[in-house]
């Protein structure tokens, strides 16, 4: 939302009004915290104070690092939900800290503080590290305010608000050179700076500026980060208005957001998630490859038979077999029902795919609608399980499905039967779920079960109750770190529910890009786990592009073959190419290299949910905060804290890629390289710049492994590059549990004794 026209003019039909001095600082009713009355306009006489509004600011601590800063108008106005869930685990104590000097007035978090300027007549508030060595951003003159739109003339027009709009708005400060990142999984340019952003969930695929997930919190590459905590539609023009600013704007009399100094990106994911909730635990067995009968495409249980034989056939192992949309019978999606016409005997067919070894675990696609023709949709209405519209009736149009409801989970009702079907699923064998959907929520005339909710919070919220139901459902009956969502849409605290998948990209090499950006910008938002449709969800890919795409996804934490009107089988998309070069040759290579490296990645999974961050696609950034090429680097990522990936986009094999300082060691070739620095190399299509960072010790599974869960210490192999001492790793077992740790003491690997069977040390050499 832009409130200006250039810097000198107000935007047409509106009227906007800014904080011009900080006229009085008090106590926060907690008494944690200072308040700030902020008037409209500089006051020099008494008389000004009349007729005037105000503005109030409230900074207190949240915990070390944290300090929250909200901002409001008028404060008798409704303070509606439903809000995130904030502090699931508790909030840590953390002492406020307020003292006065020439400068100004100074509250403190810890590690952060905000600085009020004691400067008459002037309204600045600085952002800074509390050892005053790191200035953070600033609230300059003009960077909080509230608009009316359209535009009153008279105080007297606001009498009736009904035919109003009221906006309220705050601009932080942008550095020289200071970047953006974050928000959702975005597609669009990784730097956000230049930008204009509105959180709020949309299907629009993965080649707009619309996204499925949108997050409200940013990180800055200067060190710190901010969460905006409201769930409704957020505004944000990130340079885009000023250019030196950040405004975050918001229909209400409120905003409030969190402002967090890491200063490092894994502090500040870290302490983000203190706020939101850390990710949820993956079992070892997610991480195996999952093949879907894609979307629009027929098929019955022969089908799927002969894809999973024919995988077999190829030597290409499937750990999770996924039945999309048409598991059900058309026009009665979701009624959570098989099509008996076309699986007579879903509990029997779904035991015959585990007993003969073909597939370990299976997924069914559902989502949180009912089309009006399931024999369930009147018992549905009549219950009340189902939006309604002001008027009573039900919320239906004839998007995706005809006569479609919208389940309503603000009725407990609703979410007891909705967790019902999912339970009859479970018996008869499927073991995980994918949650599709739940972007296109109605905010306007509509009715929730819960009258104290505010619709147009719910749109984007109803991602986090949907999932958190079927998650907690899952975990209800399979243990607390075995549930496995798949899910497309996703708000604030949504990371508690992995996993997330990037949605409907087309079959290019340019939506591949578009999917890493959305991946990186989800990792950089507090999300561990993310995968991809592998050879992309629309169209027909080039041979060439499937298997430059399965390397890709199989270094993803989670790797999943999906499309829309075709199969991703290997053998449709080249004809049944069977060189080594073929679909099935690579699709098997890339499979097996999972396989051994779970040692590694089952490791880096619990390190990424014990501290907020991705496990993969993981920003270079993230690693290398103090490198200022790696906040710009978009098609590359790291795979846990020591693997370097770089995605191949050309035909040809070529590929540009940037190492940052030190040795790192390609996998494939064992042959070293400098950094910083950028290389290109012509990569078949086998292998692609997959390199290892110095002092290394990586964990392998033997050679030939092709299994996802095993013994992750027996009959392994420890690759040690370039490691000194202090170099370790950590031993977990396939259920996470750390059974030991390896670690380089003067000169010498340690911790060996954990190790089983018949394990192998290598040392890169020079």
């Amino acid at each position: 939302m832009r409130f200006r026209d250039g810097q000198w003019l107000v935007a047409e039909g509106m009227r906007v009004e800014y904080a011009e001095e900080v006229y009085r600082i008090t106590e926060t009713p907690s008494g944690k915290g200072l308040s700030l009355l902020c008037p409209t306009r500089k006051i020099m006489t008494r008389g000004d104070v009349l007729n005037l509004a105000t503005i109030s600011i409230d900074i207190e601590p949240a915990f070390d690092g944290c300090l929250s800063v909200s901002t409001t108008h008028w404060q008798g106005a409704v303070q509606r939900g439903p809000d995130f869930d904030l502090f699931p685990a508790g909030q840590p104590d953390v002492p406020s800290q307020v003292a006065k000097s020439e400068k100004g007035t100074t509250i403190s978090a810890g590690s952060l503080s905000a600085t009020i300027s004691s400067k008459p007549h002037e309204f600045d508030i600085s952002f800074h590290s509390t050892d005053n060595k790191k200035q953070l951003t600033t609230l300059l003159n003009r960077s909080i305010g509230f608009a009316y739109s359209p535009a009153t003339s008279n105080p007297m027009q606001t009498a009736d608000m009904r035919n109003l709009k009221h906006y309220i708005f705050t601009q932080t400060t942008l550095g020289v050179g200071e970047s953006v990142h974050g928000l959702g999984e975005r597609f669009g340019a990784f730097n956000k700076v230049g930008q204009k952003v509105d959180l709020w969930n949309s299907d629009g695929g993965t080649s707009s500026d619309q996204a499925y997930k949108n997050i409200s919190f940013w990180m800055s590459s200067k060190g710190y980060g901010i969460f905006i905590d409201t769930p409704e539609r957020v505004e944000l023009e990130i340079g885009s208005e000023r250019c030196c600013r950040v405004q975050t704007s918001v229909e209400g009399q409120r905003l409030k957001w969190y402002i967090i100094y890491g200063p490092s990106p894994r502090e500040i994911l870290q302490k983000y998630s203190i706020l939101t909730g850390k990710p949820g635990n993956v079992p070892s067995w997610s991480f195996g490859l999952w093949l879907s009968t894609s979307f629009t495409t027929s098929y019955d249980e022969n089908t799927v038979n002969s894809f999973l034989d024919g995988m077999k056939a190829r030597d290409i192992p499937v750990e999770v077999f996924h039945f999309d949309c048409f598991w059900l019978k058309a026009f009665q999606w979701c009624d959570f029902v098989f099509d008996d016409d076309m699986f007579p005997d879903p509990k029997g067919q779904i035991a015959r795919l585990k007993a003969n070894g073909t597939v370990k675990k299976v997924c069914v696609w559902t989502n949180p609608y009912l089309g009006q023709a399931s024999p369930v949709f009147a018992e549905a209405v009549a219950k009340g399980y189902l939006l309604k519209r002001k008027n009573g009736d039900i919320f239906q149009w004839d998007m995706w499905q005809t006569g479609m409801g919208i389940v309503d989970f603000t009725n407990p009702a609703a979410c007891d039967w909705f967790v019902s079907c999912l339970e009859k699923l479970f018996d008869i064998g499927v073991d995980c779920i994918k949650t599709d959907f739940g972007e296109r929520i109605p905010s306007e005339d509509v009715q929730w079960f819960d009258p104290a909710v505010d619709p147009k919070k719910m749109h984007n919220f109803y991602a986090f109750i949907y999932n958190k139901l079927v998650y907690e459902t899952l975990q209800k009956r399979f243990g607390a770190n075995e549930a496995v969502l798949f899910a497309r849409t996703a708000t604030a605290g949504t990371q508690r529910f992995p996993l997330t998948w990037g949605g409907d990209c087309e079959s290019t090499p340019e939506a591949m890009a578009e999917s890493i950006r959305g991946g990186l910008s989800l990792g950089l938002s507090g999300f561990s786990f993310w995968s991809v449709d592998i050879g992309g969800f629309e169209g027909y890919p080039e041979p060439w592009i499937y298997k430059r795409w399965v390397a890709f996804g199989l270094l993803c934490s989670h790797s999943r073959l999906h499309g829309s009107n075709s199969y991703r089988v290997p053998w449709t998309v080249d004809n049944d190419d069977a060189s080594a070069e073929g679909c099935s040759a690579t699709l098997a290579a890339w499979t097996h290299l999972k396989a051994r490296l779970m040692p590694y990645l089952f490791s880096q999974a619990q390190e990424a949910v014990k501290n907020g961050i991705p496990l993969s696609l993981r920003a270079m950034c993230i690693e290398f905060p103090d490198d200022p090429t790696a906040w710009t680097l978009d098609r590359q990522f790291m795979v846990g804290d020591s693997l370097l990936v770089a995605p191949i986009f050309e035909e040809t094999g070529t590929v540009e890629f940037y190492l940052p300082k030190g040795r790192w060691t390609n996998f494939f070739t064992g042959e070293a390289k400098s950094g910083p620095a950028w290389f290109t190399e012509t990569h078949t299509f086998a292998t692609l710049p997959l390199y290892v960072r110095e002092n290394t010790l990586l964990v392998l599974g033997k050679p030939g492994e092709k299994r996802t869960v095993y013994d992750y210490v027996k009959d392994v192999e420890v690759r040690s590059y370039f490691a000194v001492d202090g170099a370790r790793a950590s031993l977990v077992d396939s259920t996470g549990k750390e059974v030991g740790t390896l670690q380089v003491k003067d000169g010498q690997l340690s911790g060996k004794e954990v190790l089983m069977g018949n394990y192998v040390i290598t040392v890169a050499s020079e």
